[in-house]
């Protein structure tokens, strides 16, 4: 099933996990699948689109058993389909998360783990709830901490 142009539902709830562990990462409610497309259709391809290369998703959905299994909080918005953990090959993930952060409506973007010597380094988590109910929180996390805004 094509969430947008580019994305499908298949890698938005693929997981090396699951797939390891036997655990079966398909969504049951409509609504995830629903909030899926619109974190593709609002953010994903948009940034897409923008640098016109393929968006790798590290982490998308994640059903109740693979959350607990990778000890990730229950109320991650992973499980609810908001939320994904990306990289673009060959775009730094700062520079990344500073075009999402200056161009697209978005609930949370954290750079995490991003050591700022290897642009490679780390992940952007971004996720989307609604036009009204969007935070707009930007944060960093790495071995420091978990601190405000991109450090």
């Amino acid at each position: 099933m094509k969430l947008t142009e580019n994305f499908s539902l298949q890698e938005m709830i693929k997981s090396q996990t699951a797939e390891r562990k036997g655990i079966n990462n398909k969504p049951d409610d409509p609504a995830v699948i629903t909030n899926l497309q619109t974190l593709c259709e609002k953010v994903l391809q948009p940034v897409r689109d923008h640098y016109g290369r393929p968006v790798v998703i590290n982490s998308g959905y994640r059903g109740p058993k693979l959350n607990k299994a990778i000890g990730s909080s229950s109320k991650s918005q992973h499980t609810k389909g908001q939320a994904a953990d990306i990289e673009i090959p060959g775009v730094s993930n700062k520079e990344l998360a500073e075009y999402i952060r200056d161009n697209l409506e978005f609930d949370q973007l954290i750079l995490e783990f991003y050591n700022g010597v290897d642009p490679s380094s780390g992940w952007v988590h971004v996720s989307y709830v609604d036009d009204d109910n969007n935070r707009k929180q930007t944060l960093t996390i790495n071995k420091n901490g978990t601190f405000p805004g991109f450090v």
